[in-house]
């Protein structure tokens, strides 16, 4: 079942944790579909910068607009699994097709492929 609640965010309302999970109030939304680099535990330097851009990004989109949540279940973590519609497009999406995410496979996509790992 999916829930949805529109919403106009003000900045003082939500953050953007990494590329894919967005904290609303005390929910934290992890977007559905789509991979992002990871800004904390990122395995290599290449992969914490365009966990940052993914970030910003997404903060981008989010920024004064109207956002609508799909809600879909919840992930191991607890968070809410969803999809945000920004002014009627998929912010997942739009992130895979502006190269800041790749669809979700099923595992973590290697975004350090031919990068030398941190320790």
């Amino acid at each position: 079942m999916i829930i949805e609640l529109a919403l106009a965010l003000l900045a003082q309302d939500w953050r953007v944790i990494d590329g894919d999970t967005v904290q609303i109030g005390e929910e934290r939304i992890r977007l559905i579909d789509i991979d992002t680099p990871e800004l904390r535990g990122a395995d290599c330097d290449a992969e914490r910068l365009l966990g940052q851009r993914a970030a910003e990004r997404l903060a981008a989109l989010l920024q004064g607009r109207d956002i609508v949540i799909e809600r879909t279940g919840t992930d191991v973590y607890g968070r809410t699994l969803a999809r945000l519609r920004v002014d009627g497009r998929d912010a997942g999406a739009l992130l895979v097709a502006e190269g800041y995410a790749v669809e979700w496979s099923g595992r973590r996509h290697d975004w350090c492929a031919g990068q030398r790992r941190t320790q």
